[in-house]
């Protein structure tokens, strides 16, 4: 069995979400041009308090500009989950997916 996502219940998962700022963006060449795979973003929850929240646009998305603290919602959020060892334990990676951010 492979798991492929997880589709959370946003509401009881994360509570409310604020944008708290941009992340990262992924490029690879492309016919000699770089080309954005994907943009990440850092939110904050109010349920999740501990990190920040971070969740991976595809490229199609766009950029997205909001001011800080602005409430957001994720369009069709799902997460992953990869694995990797350190030494002899395993430990594991969620990675939040969205079509898109859209403020409140």
């Amino acid at each position: 069995m492979e798991l492929k996502h997880i589709i959370p219940n946003m509401e009881k998962t994360f509570g409310r979400l604020e944008y708290a700022g941009e992340g990262t963006v992924e490029q690879r060449r492309i016919n000699g041009k770089p080309t954005v795979l994907s943009r990440s973003y850092n939110l904050y929850s109010t349920i999740q308090r501990a990190d920040d929240i971070e969740v991976i646009l595809p490229a199609d998305a766009g950029e997205k500009h909001f001011e800080v603290d602005d409430k957001v919602k994720l369009v069709n959020p799902k997460i992953t989950a990869e694995g990797y060892k350190i030494g002899t334990r395993g430990f594991t990676n969620y990675i939040m997916h969205a079509d898109d951010i859209v403020k409140l």
